[in-house]
């Protein structure tokens, strides 16, 4: 399956040459705007599906590794079907197939993806701006941040483990691999970017590849898989939440993304969704950068999008359930498991016997946050409780000075 999969690079399959955006962005300044152009090379997976079909075909789904490996078969396959058809509207399809829609309810019959993310909007658009400490308005070049988390992670792995560098053609402001971590040239960040990116980036998204890569049986594991991708988030996301390092303006951002999801699906261009992150007070460059994440591989005309983006808050609600789940069953264990690999939830409860006989190794790294098991648990245990306080039965100010 490795060998199957190693080609199929969806995300820089899809992703947009720089020249598109630096010819959108100069038309703006000049007050023309009109829908990108963009062509994708053709692609050709049919060896590479027909081997993933028949590892589907032969697993056992009876054992764990084959429900895993039939599973994780299946949607590399389909990943290598939207590769195929990247620029056509059938790339829809495939991606709701993969990563799901904003209409599709979060975990726990709960209200829909885009219903939450509208939540984060109101809130994020109603606090006082004035109330940003001086630290958090000061803005940090790629190429600074650069040099301060290399000295991070230099110092967390006691070595060169992990690369940081700039990249021009980064459709993201940041992204993550086994061994490096890229900054998108020329993009600003502040100093809780600098901390998401050393939780969320480095602490998850490099970490599980790199503890997957010392695997001796599962190799995969250390693939970032089209279905491990929520999970994956929802983890990263998390580590943000559990370390505090996450803002309302980061989880606006999100909550933006999934939105434009939404109005793409419903029939927006690229223009329309450009000129909506505008309205919501992103620059150009962030505008035309996040429209462009909602686009990759699909027509810019309207009624198409790649949902990948809608992952993110659907992942963290279901990590946080997860972690609640765990602290209950006296199961915490699991959770710093799942950072032995590319994983789903589910992976990671059919894999605890496969851990216990030592067919799948422990993680080898893991972040601080959850080697202090106490701190977690403390915070879940309170979580637990706090979420049985219903605030609509908390109405007025008496009942608030009653607290």
């Amino acid at each position: 399956m490795v060998r199957a999969a190693r080609g199929i690079r969806l995300l820089a399959l899809a992703s947009w040459p720089a020249e598109v955006g630096a010819r959108f962005l100069k038309e703006f300044a000049r007050g023309r705007v009109r829908l990108p152009e963009v062509r994708y090379a053709a692609q050709d997976f049919t060896e590479a599906r027909r081997e993933l079909d028949a590892i589907v075909r032969e697993a056992d789904r009876d054992h764990p590794l084959g429900q895993y490996l039939a599973e994780s078969a299946r949607t590399w396959s389909i990943a290598a079907e939207l590769c195929e058809s990247l620029g056509t509207p059938r790339v829809t399809d495939l991606s709701v197939a993969l990563f799901g829609r904003p209409d599709e309810p979060l975990p726990g019959h709960g209200p829909t993806t885009r219903e939450a993310a509208q939540h984060f909007i109101s809130i994020a658009n109603e606090l006082d701006h004035a109330l940003l400490a001086p630290s958090e308005q000061i803005r940090i070049s790629a190429t600074a941040l650069s040099l301060q988390l290399q000295r991070d992670l230099d110092d967390f792995f006691d070595g060169r483990r992990i690369e940081v560098q700039l990249d021009p053609d980064l459709i993201a402001k940041a992204a993550a691999g086994a061994t490096r971590i890229r900054l998108r040239t020329g993009a600003a960040f502040s100093e809780y970017d600098r901390q998401q990116l050393l939780q969320h980036e480095a602490f998850v998204h490099s970490l599980t590849a790199l503890n997957g890569r010392e695997q001796p049986v599962l190799g995969s594991l250390a693939l970032s898989s089209p279905r491990s991708t929520a999970t994956q988030e929802g983890l990263a996301t998390f580590a943000e939440q559990i370390t505090g390092s996450i803002d309302i303006g980061r989880m606006k951002r999100l909550s933006l993304r999934i939105e434009a999801v939404a109005r793409a699906l419903d029939g927006a261009d690229f223009v329309e969704v450009f000129r909506y992150f505008l309205d919501q007070g992103q620059t150009a460059e962030d505008s035309f950068a996040s429209a462009q994440r909602v686009f990759r591989g699909v027509p810019t005309t309207g009624g198409a999008a790649f949902t990948k983006d809608t992952v993110y808050l659907r992942g963290l609600v279901g990590v946080h359930t997860f972690f609640r789940w765990s602290l209950r069953q006296q199961k915490l264990h699991l959770g710093r498991w799942l950072f032995a690999g590319k994983m789903t939830l589910a992976d990671v409860q059919r894999f605890e016997p496969l851990f216990d006989c030592g067919v799948l190794k422990r993680p080898r790294w893991l972040p601080p946050w959850i080697v202090r098991a106490n701190g977690l648990a403390g915070m879940l245990a309170f979580s637990l409780f706090a979420n049985r306080i219903r605030l609509d039965a908390i109405a007025g100010p008496d009942a608030v000075a009653d607290l």
